[in-house]
């Protein structure tokens, strides 16, 4: 990856490499990488995970504070929509750890500076994105459970898991939050890690995510089904388990983007 400013232009023809197509149980071997990878440069992988623990915590706490506790899971299903952006020092760290190079927690934190332009797009984009769910869950939270308005914390939990209007919420809500999800999930699982790694733009890198997750199908639903459910019990655990949960995943996608656009697929 070639950080000088005299870096050739980037690459706007068509993306001509064709995806792998991985076993059903590859995404399994992914974790077992990022595991690896993980103990390997634990410094870096532990303080990005204690961060997004400390962080969602802060955040929990704040919403407490100003009686805000309905939106936490909103705020949770949105989190997992920008989270490949936080990971792009873990993927360097793996890129990195792959090629026998050493990197510190500095390396990690600058990581992307080749292709800032391009992740700072993606970034709105996302946020964007982001947004949209927030207002959707507001709107429907207030819809379905408040009259016009957002229940009290303490009404919250009781009125979404024991009322018709509740489990009515639950259940729209988890289909435009799973909707929006596996857009994203499907545009950014495999463009990011490749930004990092390759002189390409923006509308490419997520072409060919979406390349990849067309020729992939069943491994990458049960990809994302994982991230789902570590992440899921990262924050059931009072967001402790996202020390782990976080820079695992993080590692662990890199070595996805690896075995689906690595060169043993070119």
């Amino acid at each position: 990856m070639n950080h000088t400013p005299n870096a050739p232009p980037l690459e706007r023809k068509p993306f001509e490499t064709e995806p792998r197509q991985v076993p059903l149980d590859a995404p399994w071997n992914w974790l077992a990488a990022g595991w690896r990878d993980l103990w390997q440069a634990p410094s870096i992988g532990l303080l990005y995970g204690a961060i997004i623990a400390a962080g969602a915590f802060g955040f929990s706490v704040f919403l407490l504070k100003f009686g805000a506790l309905s939106l936490l899971l909103a705020l949770a299903g949105g989190f997992f929509l920008v989270a490949p952006l936080f990971a792009v020092g873990l993927y360097e760290t793996s890129r990195r750890l792959a090629m026998g190079q050493s990197i510190t927690i500095i390396d990690s934190l600058l990581a992307g500076r080749g292709a800032k332009i391009q992740l700072a797009l993606l970034g709105v984009v996302l946020t964007l994105i982001f947004i949209v769910w927030l207002q959707l869950a507001f709107v429907l939270s207030a819809l379905f459970l408040g009259g016009g308005q957002l229940p009290q914390p303490s009404e919250f939990l009781q009125a979404l898991l024991f009322t018709t209007n509740g489990i009515a919420l639950l259940i729209v809500g988890t289909f435009v939050g799973a909707v929006l999800a596996g857009v994203v999930f499907a545009l950014s699982t495999v463009s990011v890690p490749m930004l990092l790694d390759r002189r390409i733009d923006l509308h490419t890198a997520c072409s060919a995510s979406l390349k990849a997750t067309l020729r992939n199908p069943r491994p990458m639903a049960l990809w994302a089904s994982l991230i789902v459910v570590m992440m899921a019990a990262g924050f059931v655990t009072l967001f402790i388990g996202l020390v782990v949960a976080f820079p695992l995943i993080g590692h662990a996608t890199w070595h996805a983007y690896q075995d689906i656009y690595g060169e043993g697929s070119r």
